[in-house]
């Protein structure tokens, strides 16, 4: 189960940090993205992380050129993938889209290749039937920000086999994570749990219980989360978060999933969370400063 080469599908900001941990961890990684403004956004991303790693003397001038070199971009997705060991894919949350990428991955890579979704949320099991492969496929919901946060929720379907799960849990460990695995059921352990605590933090909010800072201060000191509710909403995004609890809601016929209004008001405001410059939070100073809610 030696890995020496991965392909990462999506240079967004999941798809950016986790051609960077893949880098790091001394793969060939081909980073590809079928527009080419998201593929430099996606490399200048990573550059800029590494720099700020030099910087604050967490890494050295010569361990980012020896990552750089491992990393490569693709704006054909045949080509990244043709002749890699794993593929990881990590475009947004959209079931059509993601069948279509893995239909075409089941016909584009080599026999063997494991091939990992990163969804939160959506049916692995429908993934993998679409690839062909379905047992070459397995959920790795990894989190934001990927290079730092230790977390790989890796999610087994029916036809997944053994020889994947343990694959998917090596690569985990050698890219520096802490693996679980979970049961393919809608929003896994992680998403389900995360969305309710976050639905109920707006809920709060809205009904004037206390100041976002204050609500996000009562779970980091009081729970000792690393981050408070609303301000992981928003690096998260209020339309993930959305999205993910309508399809809790719809899997389960359960009306309790329904997202908060002050939710879907901020979404349809385009107001997204730290990716748009404003959510709960105002992050235009680059930080999570208080802000007028609608």
């Amino acid at each position: 189960m030696q890995i020496r080469s991965v392909a990462v599908i999506g240079a967004g900001t999941m798809g950016a940090g986790i051609a960077q941990v893949c880098a790091q961890a001394g793969w060939e990684t081909n980073l590809f993205d079928a527009f080419p403004e998201g593929l430099e956004r996606g490399m200048k991303a990573i550059d800029s992380f590494w720099d700020k790693g030099i910087a604050r003397g967490k890494t050295s001038a010569e361990q980012k050129k020896e990552w750089a070199a491992n990393l490569h971009p693709f704006s054909d997705m045949s080509e990244a993938v043709s002749n890699v060991d794993m593929v990881i894919e990590a475009v947004p949350e959209i079931p059509s889209l993601k069948h279509q990428i893995f239909a075409d991955l089941g016909k584009m890579t080599k026999e063997g290749c494991i091939l990992g979704t990163n969804t939160s949320s959506l049916s692995i099991k429908a993934i993998a039937q679409a690839s062909g492969r379905a047992g070459d496929v397995i959920g790795m919901h990894f989190f934001n920000p990927v290079p730092i946060m230790k977390l790989l929720e890796l999610v087994k379907h029916d036809s997944c086999t053994e020889q994947t799960i343990a694959f998917a849990q090596a690569a985990g460990a050698a890219m520096g994570k802490t693996t679980i695995l979970v049961k393919d059921i809608p929003g896994f352990a992680t998403s389900r749990l995360g969305v309710v605590l976050g639905n109920e933090a707006i809920r709060m909010l809205a009904d004037g219980v206390a100041s976002a800072k204050d609500i996000d201060t009562a779970m980091v000191l009081g729970y000792k989360h690393p981050m408070g509710p609303l301000a992981l909403t928003d690096l998260v995004g209020l339309d993930v978060r959305r999205d993910i609890l309508l399809n809790l809601k719809e899997s389960f016929d359960d009306d309790s999933y329904t997202p908060h209004p002050l939710l879907e008001k901020l979404v349809a405001e385009g107001r997204l969370g730290k990716k748009s410059g404003k959510g709960i939070y105002d992050w235009t100073s680059g930080s999570a400063e208080e802000t007028e809610l609608p």
